[in-house]
């Protein structure tokens, strides 16, 4: 069992969530809709935080699905972000579709305070999280994504590492633009 923090429980974060909680995993969540994250807590267990920091405080891996870059840089860079309460050696796994600009600036931050990151764009949307079912374009160290493919299993058929941080959302950026012109 591995302690987790899960940040952003929207339609893609809280099916996700719920499959690593089935998984046995030990999961606080934080949501800025302290109604959807206590309702949750109340259907899936684990506990409930107020602010990411709180979340990320004992974990071993945080995870986030947000919506925008100012989003992801609140929750990981902001006065309670994550990252500030984040021991040495632990995962950050982004689950957002934001800029390769903020996924590589999020990869400096992590190398810097000793965490491992992975931007981790997801394709498959919510049949395939509610399903587990998702397919994900990660970037970062070989490192990085070796310790968080065992944490993505539960939810995805596909894993694949593009390269190093910013690349899994250039890759997201590739795949959208093909399938709109399709």
């Amino acid at each position: 069992m591995t302690r987790i923090a899960f940040i952003g429980l929207g339609v893609m974060g809280g099916p996700i969530a719920r499959h690593l909680s089935n998984a046995g995993h030990d999961m606080t969540v934080f949501n800025r809709s302290r109604a959807k994250a206590e309702a949750w807590v109340t259907a899936h267990g684990g506990a409930l935080a107020t602010s990411p920091a709180e979340a990320a405080k004992d974990a071993e891996v945080v995870l986030s699905c947000v919506g925008t870059d100012d989003d992801l840089a609140g929750v990981t860079l902001g006065r309670d972000g994550a990252f500030g309460a984040m021991a040495k050696g632990a995962l950050y796994i982004d689950h957002t579709t934001v800029s390769a600009r903020i996924a590589r600036q999020l990869g400096v931050e992590a190398k810097s305070r000793g965490l491992l990151v992975v931007d981790a764009p997801l394709t498959g949307g919510q049949v395939g999280a509610e399903n587990g079912t998702l397919s994900i374009m990660c970037g970062g160290s070989e490192a990085a994504l070796a310790a968080a493919s065992p944490v993505m299993e539960p939810y995805s058929k596909r894993i694949v590492h593009v390269g190093g941080p910013g690349t899994g959302q250039t890759a997201k950026m590739c795949n959208q633009i093909a399938f709109a012109g399709v």
